[in-house]
């Protein structure tokens, strides 16, 4: 992605087993170094970065990083690139300022550690600068910050053509980061050896070709599943499983649920118009996490309908491998027959949210 927007990076393979990362040092000559793929920060601490000098030794560092546990992922695959001498190394990163409502191009003559740590020892070491979105950064902001960073004056036009490749980047890419640590002079040139960019999922379908980037080796299986279903899962740390139609109620319901002493498990939006079989789904998918002890499930019927609700909870009741107790609170349209079915089930709902709340943290407690 950077060096489709002209910014200078190493040749580079990816590969699965030594065999493929010798067979990658061979093809690029030269020394090498190899790289554990995980969405981690401090691979190099964790072994997960190791430099050789031919394909025997590419084989053998391949070998030593597969199958590392690094920052809780297993590493399959491993990038191996040209090895590069370096001179000097830059943080240099594009990003939305949210408090000033348009872009910010962060740079720091720090390169090679995580920016927090720059951050909390030597703030004045961070320079920034403002754009926005439809303009981009102008060549005389770039110039400002590589005259701060004390970037060489034979590579200043080097540095002004990156940094404002590095925000076209990221609004190309509907990008919420594009993170190159280090920025490195090596051999009388600039050169990005590492990055980092994140994607708004939200704009993916913009994007094809980046969806089809997308790793399912690197996301929870319960997530994935979630996805391909349609329905908006994240996992969190306690134990109170949560189903919600709508995201704002379901923010709403964590931080109640927080107020009252309780840990979501779970962020869980059915969406809108869920109907009975997504209902189902979603609550296979909240009562997979063993650490989930009650399930509050918690809909104010506009377009979703609450007997349509009401026939998913039973149909996802009659066939849970496990139970767990269940407090609902359903309110809306069709509320009359939705309650009906949760009654002919056994089944009773609250009409207020902070009841169905309090209920569901005093079984989890």
């Amino acid at each position: 992605m950077l060096a489709a927007c002209g910014i200078p990076v190493p040749n580079a393979r990816l590969a699965a087993e030594p065999a493929a990362a010798a067979q990658a040092a061979t093809d690029l000559g030269g020394p090498v170094v190899v790289k554990a793929q995980v969405l981690s920060g401090g691979r190099g601490k964790a072994g997960g970065v190791k430099l050789a000098a031919d394909a025997k030794g590419a084989s053998a560092a391949a070998g030593k990083i597969l199958g590392l546990e690094i920052g809780g992922d297993r590493v399959e695959k491993v990038m191996v690139a040209e090895a590069v001498d370096i001179d000097a190394e830059y943080y240099l990163a594009a990003l939305p300022d949210r408090e000033a409502g348009r872009l910010m191009v962060m740079a720091s003559a720090a390169g090679g550690i995580e920016i927090e740590t720059v951050a909390a020892r030597d703030p004045d070491a961070i320079r920034t600068a403002g754009c926005e979105v439809d303009s981009g950064l102008a060549p005389f902001q770039a110039r400002r910050l590589a005259f701060q960073l004390g970037i060489p004056l034979p590579l200043l036009g080097d540095f002004v053509r990156i940094a404002t490749a590095l925000v076209d980047c990221l609004v190309e890419n509907d990008a919420s980061l594009v993170e190159i640590n280090p920025l490195v002079i090596s051999g009388g040139r600039l050169l990005a050896i590492d990055a980092k960019i994140t994607i708004d999922d939200s704009a993916l379908f913009r994007h094809p070709g980046l969806r089809s980037l997308r790793n399912p080796e690197e996301e929870a299986a319960t997530e994935a599943e979630a996805r391909e279903a349609g329905i908006s899962y994240v996992k969190l740390g306690g134990t109170i499983g949560c189903m919600v139609n709508g995201a704002g109620l379901a923010m709403a319901l964590l931080d109640v649920i927080v107020g009252e002493g309780g840990e979501p498990a779970n962020f869980l939006d059915v969406g809108g118009g869920a109907d009975a079989d997504q209902v189902a789904k979603a609550m296979n998918l909240i009562l997979a996490d063993p650490e989930v002890e009650v399930v509050l499930v918690n809909i104010f019927g506009g377009i979703t309908r609450c007997d349509d609700v009401a026939h998913g909870i039973v149909k996802a009741l009659s066939g849970l491998s496990r139970r767990v107790p269940l407090e609902i609170r359903l309110v809306g349209t069709n509320q009359a027959e939705g309650l009906k079915i949760l009654r002919e089930a056994g089944l009773s709902a609250h009409r207020d949210m902070l009841a169905a709340v309090r209920a569901a943290v005093a079984l989890a407690v």
